[in-house]
């Protein structure tokens, strides 16, 4: 059921979203900017899934992940649902980060680079990065691979253990990276949209 919730919030996101845009309450700026999150979890995800069930179905010694419950879909389905979906996600929480870019930062917003925007960006990834590990190993859905001992492998250590399960360091490094990247992406964007100069206040005011 755990899984089911996940997966089918991501496509509620998304369908939010796209509502919102097509009701004109939010502009093309923040639609743009919610498929460049879409598109950049994809980078990630799909490489975190098809090493899983590599992981599952062959002698493939890298999981990103182990699974603790039993999934609705397995193998090459499991990949694009799972990468999918949480892509999906992905987006929405890029657009967290704006959201808390424009409550922080002064305007103008992305005109050029900014280190507070920046740091911004970084900070409310790790936190939701970590609200996100959190639930998965509280609902003893997943939790990421360390060895067969537990210990770490030469890509992912634990930083420290809650309940016995571990928070990483795979995941905080992507949402170092990532964070990065969408922001340069952003900055090179925004200039195409300079006639919606407040479009951050604009699109996340629903009254």
């Amino acid at each position: 059921m755990f899984y089911i919730s996940v997966w089918s919030m991501g496509v509620i996101i998304a369908v939010i979203v796209t509502i919102l845009y097509k009701v004109k309450r939010i502009n093309k700026l923040v639609w743009y900017i919610y498929w460049i999150g879409f598109g950049l979890g994809c980078v990630w995800e799909f490489w975190l899934s098809v090493a899983n069930e590599l992981y599952i179905f062959t002698a493939y010694p890298w999981p990103a992940s182990v699974f603790h419950a039993q999934r609705p879909v397995e193998g090459v389905l499991a990949i694009f649902v799972i990468a999918i979906t949480h892509s999906l996600w992905d987006g929405g929480l890029f657009l967290l980060c704006v959201l808390f870019v424009n409550l922080i930062c002064k305007e103008p917003y992305f005109e050029k680079f900014n280190w507070k925007e920046l740091i911004v960006l970084l900070v409310i990834g790790q936190i939701q990065e970590f609200i996100v590990e959190l639930t998965s190993i509280s609902n003893n859905a997943w939790e990421f691979y360390l060895g067969p001992d537990g210990t770490g492998t030469w890509y992912n250590v634990p930083l420290f253990f809650i309940g016995g399960k571990a928070i990483t360091l795979l995941p905080q490094l992507i949402w170092v990276a990532a964070p990065i990247a969408f922001y340069f992406i952003v900055l090179k964007l925004k200039p195409r949209f300079q006639e919606e100069k407040l479009f951050f206040e604009r699109a996340f005011s629903l009254v």
